[in-house]
């Protein structure tokens, strides 16, 4: 399966400062919160309860950023992945709509302050995001997220087709919207440095320490492990897509997306100077989308959702992701994936952060849809509020019952995808151009 695939194929784990030297739990230890799960949710979580002077301990099954954490392309984008701030207003109301929109459009802030301030070595830079239109049909939707991002006080702004294209390299695009807060890094990179923030912080984190099982024992928790176990006043559960059945029903109320991500050879000067020459993150305004940034050494990195052969054969993927690049960049007549692996993330139906309570004294954050970099930065904070004592009312997001996911999400991201690029297709075909290689 595709959470099970080794790391060690991929850019981010050739490339990444070494991780803080850990080891198997090994024997019972107390602890005021447990949390599950070495990635950005989790330890995020320790990091910020550390700050509060709460020492967590921190269980992971395989490595620090063993899953999407340590595999995604790299971006940090502080907005929402799929939804429009009115509609976020809409399927939250108030007060935790506003909290929300606070926080995630701040996320990418939170993480780079943490990176600046405890000094991770990541390749973190945050020179910007653009959001490239593929079609002149495209611009309206951009023109009402600089609107309404805008209102919430950020100085984002379009693009005119001449600068989208010189910002991008490409000359497909017909403008874009331009967000100063994003940015990109070395997403293992970043995972492992949290791990070593956390731990300078006070938490303990366990590696190949896999949860076998949780059951309460005298008001608290007993979370086991195949050689040891963690009592915990509280239980927090940052697993998102690589979630195993340690608890009843929580791997069911998401379905997993494959990604597979690719990295170029180093690109030469020359080559930089025209293909995202201020070092931006690329996104296109395809739903299936295309995108690109650089890596520390020149690189470009992009992703793709997996369908069918496109992400299952890797020749395939290769030679089709080979002509999407150099459709987009005419410029870059040599393409050399040096590096492929995959992922996944864990997808449901509002494609937001969700808070579940499995039971007193036990909440699970996951579903982030996309956005993870950000997104699980920002709720480790979250749940360091729930851990340390916030009313469920005065947190950012509602505690809801854990609730399955439709069995519609089995097949519906990968039925949208395909309904999507028809879509992107005909829009971009009226303005007489040409669609990507699919």
């Amino acid at each position: 399966m595709i959470q099970h695939t080794p790391l060690e194929p991929s850019l981010w784990f050739a490339t990444a400062a070494a991780a803080p030297e850990t080891a198997p739990l090994d024997g019972t230890i107390d602890a005021p919160v447990c949390v599950i799960g070495a990635g950005y949710t989790g330890l995020s979580t320790a990091l910020h309860l550390g700050e509060r002077g709460v020492e967590a301990v921190v269980l992971e099954a395989e490595q620090i950023g063993h899953g999407g954490s340590g595999r995604n392309a790299g971006h940090c984008t502080p907005t929402f992945h799929v939804h429009e701030i009115p509609a976020i207003r809409r399927m939250l109301g108030e007060p935790f709509a506003s909290r929300l929109i606070e926080r995630q459009t701040n996320a990418a802030n939170l993480a780079f302050d943490i990176i600046r301030r405890h000094g991770i070595d990541c390749e973190a830079v945050q020179t910007g995001y653009i959001q490239a239109a593929h079609a002149s049909g495209a611009m309206a939707k951009l023109e009402r997220r600089c609107r309404q991002y805008a209102e919430i006080g950020k100085a984002t702004r379009l693009l005119d087709r001449d600068e989208a294209q010189r910002l991008t390299g490409s000359p497909r695009f017909c403008g874009g919207w331009f967000h100063p807060e994003g940015g990109h890094l070395n997403p293992l990179g970043y995972a492992r440095g949290l791990a070593r923030a956390a731990m300078a912080q006070g938490a303990q984190v366990f590696t190949r320490s896999r949860v076998t099982g949780i059951k309460a024992q005298g008001g608290r928790w007993r979370v086991e492990t195949p050689s040891g176990a963690v009592v915990a006043d509280k239980v927090v559960c940052g697993t998102g897509a690589y979630t195993t059945g340690f608890w009843p029903g929580l791997e069911q109320s998401f379905t997993r997306l494959g990604v597979a991500v690719l990295a170029t050879q180093p690109l030469s000067d020359n080559l930089r100077k025209t293909i995202a020459p201020e070092n931006n993150t690329v996104v296109d305004s395809r739903r299936d989308t295309s995108i690109y940034k650089y890596d520390k050494d020149g690189r470009l990195v992009t992703s793709v959702f997996v369908e069918g052969r496109r992400g299952g054969d890797a020749a395939y993927t290769k030679a089709l992701m080979r002509g999407k690049l150099q459709w987009l960049l005419p410029q870059l007549t040599e393409v050399d994936f040096q590096y492929y692996w995959s992922g996944a993330l864990d997808m449901q139906p509002r494609t937001i952060p969700r808070l579940f309570e499995l039971a007193p004294g036990m909440v699970a954050s996951l579903g982030y849809s996309g956005r993870g970099v950000p997104t699980g930065t920002m709720m480790g904070a979250v749940l360091a509020d729930w851990a340390t004592g916030t009313p469920p009312g005065d947190l950012a997001l509602p505690v809801e019952r854990l609730q399955r996911a439709p069995i519609y999400m089995n097949f519906m991201p990968r039925v949208m995808l395909a309904w999507s690029r028809l879509r992107d297709q005909r829009l971009a075909r009226r303005d007489g151009l040409d669609p990507p290689p699919f």
